[in-house]
């Protein structure tokens, strides 16, 4: 028994612990956009996502394998879609629109939250001084970048992204049902896109800018515990 806890003790937990910080962070943005995506839908009068148990903050109802790994090794990714019948809107296109907006939205949110938290949390944690902090404080960071980088990658107008979902609600009904129809093809074409490196690139230069921008909250938060 003793054999067994030295080897216990002496296992590299490093890899696990690099695991655990780069999944939990992708488990936050993308289970609350897929829930806001269900949360204004239901709002709006579809009861879809809820019938389909969605309406929920367990990130397995919400996961798609690719897209999680894709979260995790290039910061851009997705989650398993949140069913919505649009013809239970009043307004079908405006529904869909507002719906797949709340995506995007949350994440910009979340990111404020957490850019905040890591303001807020900076000093107490820093100074603490423990490899845990500061891996503490890496994750909080990661999320806010997550979060923002999920939002620039969705408001792609790229079906079945969110954006395009947002831009399909200014064509004509004919025009919205035809491009639907090949909505399936879509996530295709962004995963060559991302893969070959020819839309990973723009999407972190646009994140990295947009990041710049939010990090004025962080700041702001960091002012508030050292004043």
């Amino acid at each position: 028994m003793s054999g067994f806890a030295n080897v216990f003790h002496n296992l590299d937990w490093s890899v696990l612990t690099d695991i655990l910080f780069s999944i939990i962070p992708a488990l936050i943005c993308i289970t609350l956009h897929e829930l806001s995506h269900g949360a204004v839908a239901y709002a709006l009068g579809d009861t879809t996502a809820k019938d389909a148990g969605r309406l929920t903050l367990n990130p397995i109802r919400h996961i798609d394998p690719w897209g999680l790994v894709m979260m995790v090794l290039f910061r851009f990714g997705w989650a398993k879609p949140v069913p919505v019948n649009m013809y239970r809107f009043k307004n079908p296109k405006k529904g869909m629109a507002i719906t797949a907006l709340a995506g995007p939205v949350s994440n910009l949110i979340i990111a404020a939250v957490f850019l905040f938290l890591y303001g807020l949390l900076y000093r107490p944690l820093y100074m603490h001084g423990t490899a845990f902090t500061y891996r503490l404080l890496e994750m909080i960071m990661t999320t806010a970048y997550m979060s923002l980088a999920l939002a620039v990658f969705n408001i792609l107008p790229i079906s079945p992204l969110d954006g395009s979902k947002v831009l399909f609600a200014f064509l004509s009904d004919r025009a919205y049902a035809k491009l639907m129809r090949y909505e399936r093809y879509g996530m295709l074409i962004v995963m060559v896109l991302v893969l070959s490196g020819g839309l990973s690139g723009y999407l972190s230069t646009v994140t990295g800018r947009i990041f710049d921008k939010f990090f004025f909250i962080a700041e702001f938060a960091f002012r508030l515990v050292t004043h």
